[in-house]
């Protein structure tokens, strides 16, 4: 989100992370995951431990407007759940007009991924990430920078609020701090789940009948050699870095995709190079998280700049080979994947991934209730 993330979430989440977490919530109940079929158990880290209690006011949280220090903004509003939890935007407005540079990615099954933001290694865990939007200033998205007393002081005023972090976390001498509102925040997050899709219910539910033949036609395509779509999109969540409680030893990678090479040499505009600002090494340049593609069709614009207005337009990119090669003359960049290679679909063959893609949306997720805003009209 922010060129400076790295030490910036680093250095706080060594002041705040690591004192006074406590263990789990004497007396709270555990939280029921109701996990979907096919789904691994996710891990937790130890000392935010997930209870019904928690990930309540951490949803309450989530969709307060009084994170933002001006009151117009809440995560929600950059995180829509009708949208899978993404804001339908090119690029991100934060909460005092600034546009962001990157497009806003989804929460869905985000307690199984390992990296957390397009192109931080150093953001793995949601706590830690949570400080970003609060207190970041490239780009400002709440607002608090040099200002946590302020937020805190503010929440503390609302006594009903109080008492829910102090159920929340009653081994906490001062239930209300930094440290339980990002616990609280981080603990929402994991509950936002999604595994009901047409292709979840046909693959896991063992329903013949829940994916079209024209969205199996297309699930063979995605899988197969010819399009190499499973290498980056893997697995149960359709996304290379994952972890759960089963992972030996999660991974961190970010791809190079071949959308810009301004020079020949593989050069990205200097607005955005991926994760190369933060590790400086030559390899990094234009690499970036792969997403998870569930609820994929509800998630445009796409791309770490958005700059693709559909799912038709990024089958176009692919099966070029990169969109740098339109630019070049049919020139790869050199540091782009290696399978990022080009394929050919006919007609009805793209509309048959097309037609797969949209088997990944879970209509049940985008309205679930216990993901939606809890201060909006019923």
């Amino acid at each position: 989100m922010m060129r400076r993330t790295a030490g910036f979430a680093g250095v706080f989440a060594v002041m705040w992370l690591g004192t006074g977490c406590g263990e789990e919530a004497r007396g709270a109940a555990p939280y029921d995951w109701r996990l979907p079929a096919g789904f691994p158990t996710p891990r937790v880290p130890a000392d935010n431990p997930m209870t019904e209690v928690k990930v309540a006011l951490g949803r309450r949280l989530f969709y307060d407007v009084r994170l933002s220090q001006n009151g117009t903004q809440s995560c929600g509003s950059c995180h829509e759940q009708a949208r899978a939890f993404t804001d339908g935007r090119v690029s991100p407005v934060g909460s005092t007009g600034q546009v962001h540079r990157r497009n806003a990615q989804g929460l869905a099954n985000i307690v199984y991924a390992t990296s957390l933001t397009w192109a931080n290694p150093a953001l793995t865990s949601l706590e830690s990430q949570a400080l970003v939007p609060l207190f970041g200033t490239e780009p400002v998205e709440l607002g608090f920078a040099d200002r946590e007393q302020e937020l805190i002081e503010r929440l503390r005023s609302d006594a009903a609020l109080e008492a829910e972090f102090r159920r929340a976390f009653p081994d906490e001498q001062t239930p209300v701090s930094l440290a339980t509102l990002i616990r609280a925040l981080a603990a929402f997050q994991r509950s936002i789940i999604s595994g009901s899709s047409p292709y979840d219910r046909f693959v896991y539910g063992k329903q013949v009948d829940a994916m079209t033949r024209q969205q199996k036609r297309g699930l063979e395509l995605f899988l197969s050699e010819r399009m190499e779509c499973d290498h980056c999109h893997s697995g149960f969540n359709f996304q290379d870095a994952t972890v759960h409680e089963s992972t030996v030893e999660p991974i961190l990678p970010f791809h190079n995709t071949g959308l810009y090479n301004e020079d020949g040499r593989g050069t990205y505009p200097a607005a955005d190079q991926g994760a190369i600002e933060l590790t400086g090494r030559p390899e990094d340049m234009g690499r970036f998280r792969a997403p998870s593609l569930r609820n994929v069709s509800v998630t445009a614009p796409y791309m770490h700049d958005g700059s693709m207005a559909t799912l038709s337009e990024v089958l176009d990119h692919y099966a070029a080979g990169g969109h740098a090669r339109l630019r070049n003359g049919g020139e790869a960049s050199p540091l782009q994947s290696g399978f990022v290679r080009g394929f050919t679909l006919t007609a009805e063959e793209k509309q048959d991934v097309l037609a797969f893609l949209e088997s990944l949306t879970d209509t049940d997720f985008l309205t679930d209730p216990r993901f939606s805003d809890p201060f909006s009209a019923p």
